[in-house]
């Protein structure tokens, strides 16, 4: 029998065009979102790991179209202060003050960060080099003279060099964390340095250290010799400079070994989270009983649900009411347990 031409597809209706983020939404907790997301971003940005700022920005923009500007604000804030700091460095290097940093032959770049706009980094104490030292307190200076009442606070561990280094077979330049910095230049002054001896002169902690050690002497690009091999760094190691060290490129990166983030981690962050919604939530309790001054728990927990924008629990609601009660914002009716009336 003949061959018969097979029928044509049907078109696709234009009425139903694929969904995106400003048509459709799959995030129910915004708020824990934003706090990972916020971390994240502020990763890419400090340590120049963004394959665009222009996809950053514009995912910012899909963001607050779908979630408005109040979500955005701070994730906002974190692009205003990045370009505020590449002013604020321009007019340092324009200043009598970059003459002293100039002195140190060392460059300095230095990122200055809004607190309530980035994440909460913890202070880490560290023995910074002196060259390092001398250009914060230059740095600071400077700030300071002209921002009168404003207070720095250094996150060293969040920095990135070059390193400009001199091996035998030729020069090369070293991009590399801070923390993998510190470990170099102790080798300015000694061919070879024990594990305790490191530790003792950077006061790096013992984890970051083996990994930042590992990094320098058992990973891709080896500037390090590890006695005895392996790839694993114990306290009885020492290290050598790699005296026969050659790449074929002149600017080389040497990757750091990053901590994978661990439950724990991610249960601060999402501890954070939740007691910023306990303020949100009594605040939205006593916004409902002082316009309503007086409410039965189940049309209070309903209003509830509809004020709040984040997935709650009753039990937790009901946690929240208690306190309030305690702290003498609100009053059970007397004729009636399962009413609150509002106390002004």
């Amino acid at each position: 029998p003949p061959h018969r031409r097979p029928a044509a597809p049907p078109l696709r209706s234009p009425a139903h065009p694929p969904p995106s983020l400003a048509t459709r939404s799959y995030i129910d907790g915004k708020d824990m979102f934003e706090a990972f997301y916020k971390k994240d971003l502020s990763k890419r940005l400090l340590l120049g790991k963004s394959a665009s700022i222009d996809a950053e920005k514009s995912m910012i923009c899909k963001l607050k179209a779908e979630c408005g500007s109040a979500f955005t604000s701070k994730l906002e804030g974190m692009f205003k202060d990045v370009d505020l700091s590449r002013d604020v460095m321009a007019s340092f290097r324009e200043s009598p003050h970059a003459r002293q940093a100039a002195a140190a032959d060392v460059e300095l770049s230095v990122h200055v960060l809004t607190q309530g706009y980035w994440p909460t980094y913890p202070l880490v104490e560290l023995s910074l080099p002196r060259e390092i030292l001398e250009l914060q307190e230059v740095f600071a200076n400077y700030y300071t003279s002209k921002h009168n009442g404003r207070r720095l606070q250094w996150h060293p561990c969040l920095g990135h060099c070059v390193l400009k280094a001199n091996f035998p077979l030729g020069k090369k330049e070293l991009s590399v964390s801070l923390l993998q910095t510190m470990v170099l230049l102790l080798f300015n002054d000694a061919e070879a340095m024990g594990y305790a001896e490191i530790a003792k002169a950077t006061a790096i902690d013992e984890k970051e250290l083996k990994l930042t050690l590992q990094s320098l002497a058992c990973g891709k690009v080896r500037v390090l010799r590890k006695e005895p091999k392996g790839r694993d760094v114990d306290e009885s190691d020492a290290f050598h400079v790699d005296r026969e060290f050659k790449h074929q490129l002149f600017r080389i990166k040497v990757n750091s070994i990053q901590m994978r983030e661990t439950e724990q981690e991610n249960e601060q962050t999402a501890e954070r989270v939740f007691q910023d919604r306990q303020y949100q939530i009594d605040a939205a309790i006593v916004r409902i009983m002082k316009a309503r001054k007086s409410l039965t728990h189940s049309l209070l927990i309903s209003e509830l649900f509809q004020q709040l924008k984040f997935p709650i629990k009753p039990p937790d609601l009901k946690k929240r009411i208690e306190s309030l009660i305690d702290r003498e914002y609100l009053e059970r009716d007397p004729g009636s347990a399962a009413t609150y009336r509002y106390l002004a």
